[in-house]
């Protein structure tokens, strides 16, 4: 079956840096696009970024650009998402997610298949 397990979240203080992993599993990595996305309290899921499958074109929130970047390695079946110069406002769970026609939609609900989330708090 397909999983994706997140990994790296924590507490860091503000202008830090963390990277995410999303380890899949179940599928060709290759085939899909890997979009990550936050939901903090009280707020509605938000997209963050998101890398396509063939080429590996990426997309950024424009709250993130500049300070995210997100990669990945299918050799290893795992996209991460290093992110820097964090600020309060990232603070949330942060989810991967597939579209398994590999083309990074704006639209969540294309998404199918989701991890458990790893919460990132930044705070002092």
């Amino acid at each position: 079956q397909v999983q994706l397990v997140e990994s790296g979240g924590g507490l860091v203080q503000p202008g830090g840096s963390l990277r995410l992993s999303c380890a899949t599993s179940g599928f060709t990595l290759d085939y899909y696009a890997i979009g990550w996305f936050r939901q903090a309290p009280g707020k509605e899921r938000e997209g963050v970024s998101c890398i396509s499958s063939s080429d590996g074109i990426t997309y950024y929130t424009d709250s993130v650009k500049g300070r995210f970047t997100i990669s990945r390695d299918n050799a290893k079946n795992t996209v991460y998402l290093q992110m820097n110069s964090l600020k309060p406002e990232d603070t949330a769970v942060y989810y991967c997610a597939t579209d398994n026609f590999g083309l990074c939609p704006s639209d969540g609900l294309r998404y199918v298949s989701w991890g458990q989330g790893t919460q990132v708090t930044v705070s002092s």
